[in-house]
């Protein structure tokens, strides 16, 4: 080979592996970017929910739309994680299941609409106090030492789902 062929062999070489460098780093922060939605929008949230439904059961219910209106943040954070994961091609199947399970058992719940607060009836109380132990149980609650990590979050979501019974009644 000639001096040239050779420095633009290793100038070739030094090219595809930065390429190959900046390729990975995108993954890493398209994958760091998914279990941060996750991590903040719906683990975080579901340990306020947790906790807000302990607060209004040591005040006996006097503002019940605290708890319904976590629940909304809770169910926005799944969509958001879920539509966040799909787009970044990052979510696989198998996550993008549970999560789509958690939803659904969740809505079963009352949640507050854009504009209005929803109803809260003895019986939803009842089943709201029953949630606070499902999470409490999986590792969801105030107090309780909470893994930032992807993989732990989805056993505990999957525990929720096998735990919370569809219909609540």
């Amino acid at each position: 080979m000639s001096k040239k062929r050779k420095l633009l062999f290793i100038i070739s070489i030094g090219l595809n592996i930065l390429l190959v460098a900046i390729v990975a780093w995108g993954i890493i922060k398209m994958n760091f970017v998914k279990e941060q939605v996750l991590v903040t929008e719906v683990q975080n949230n579901l340990v306020e929910l947790e906790g807000l439904i302990a607060h209004q059961i040591d005040n006996d219910w006097s503002e019940p739309n605290l708890v319904t209106t976590e629940l909304g943040d809770v169910l926005n954070g799944i969509w958001l994680g879920m539509t966040t994961g799909e787009q970044l091609g990052t979510l696989s199947e198998s996550d993008k299941k549970t999560l789509s399970h958690l939803h659904s058992k969740l809505t079963q719940y009352p949640n507050d609409k854009l504009y209005s607060f929803a109803d809260v009836t003895d019986e939803d109380k009842k089943n709201f106090e029953k949630l606070r132990e499902i999470l409490r149980e999986v590792g969801l609650g105030l107090n309780i030492t909470i893994s930032a990590n992807m993989d732990s979050f989805m056993k505990q979501a999957e525990e929720l789902n096998e735990k919370i019974e569809s219909p609540l009644n």
